[in-house]
């Protein structure tokens, strides 16, 4: 557990957490930084051992409300520390206030990008906006970006009519960018110049969809217009998930 380590200094001492300096030429700077590895996991260490280990493969790590409720802040900052962006999924929908203020914290702890439910709605996605400028701003970081999440992927129910509005929704407030369905790409194309669209619910050919109603493989995906491809299970628990990567770099360079 985390409590055997003083300081996040000492994590990274551990020669156990080091990353490997080595770079894999067969993956592009074009694919890496649209890969984004979630670590859905309860415990920090196992979560830095994986990310290290997969260092070539992804730009971007995803920490979800899972990691962050078992080690908080340190969740965001031991990755942004090893050279990744964080993408936090933590799906903040509540009332305006409280929104601002969680997210004020996030951004002051060096989040590449925070999730907000679109459904509710523009002034509480605006307070998210505001909220992680702001703290962001206190550290002198750059400014984040809140994604809006438009329809779970576990939710069986497409309504073309409600996605696009939840975009809509999302733009007008200052998003970034949305969470969507591969399925949902097509509907969300008229926002492809304005919100970037990051994918989660893939699956290589053949894989367990297992409780994600609506899944795509990593390819559709690419080609329906995804700017991120949210890669979990197929890769983190896998036998090896450094021979996945690499499975899963090669089918994307075709």
């Amino acid at each position: 557990m985390t409590e055997k380590y003083e300081s996040l200094d000492e994590l990274f001492e551990d020669e156990e957490f080091e990353i490997s300096e080595e770079s894999e030429d067969n993956v592009p700077l074009e694919i890496k930084s649209r890969l984004a590895l979630a670590l859905d996991v309860d415990d920090l260490i196992d979560a830095r051992r994986l990310a290290g280990s997969l260092f070539d493969f992804f730009g971007t790590v995803k920490v979800g409300l899972e990691l962050y409720t078992a080690a908080g802040p340190d969740s965001v900052g031991v990755f942004t520390e090893a050279g990744f962006n964080v993408f936090c999924d933590l799906k903040l929908h509540d009332i305006p206030t409280t929104v601002h203020k969680a997210a004020r914290v996030i951004g002051s702890v060096g989040a590449r990008w925070v999730t907000a439910h679109a459904a509710g709605g523009e002034e509480m996605l605006k307070a998210a906006v505001d909220g992680l400028r702001e703290g962001a701003e206190s550290v002198g970081l750059p400014t984040p970006g809140v994604l809006g999440v438009t329809v779970l992927t576990s939710d069986t129910i497409k309504n073309e009519e409600t996605i696009v509005s939840r975009c809509e929704t999302a733009l007008r407030a200052g998003c970034e960018g949305i969470i969507c369905a591969a399925p949902d790409l097509e509907a969300t194309s008229s926002f492809s110049d304005k919100l970037i669209r990051v994918v989660p619910g893939l699956r290589l050919p053949g894989g367990d969809s297992h409780d994600q109603a609506r899944v795509a493989t990593p390819m559709e995906a690419i080609s329906g217009g995804a700017d991120m491809l949210v890669i979990g299970r197929m890769v983190t628990e896998a036998e090896n998930p450094v021979d996945a990567s690499e499975e899963l770099v090669s089918q994307l360079l075709g």
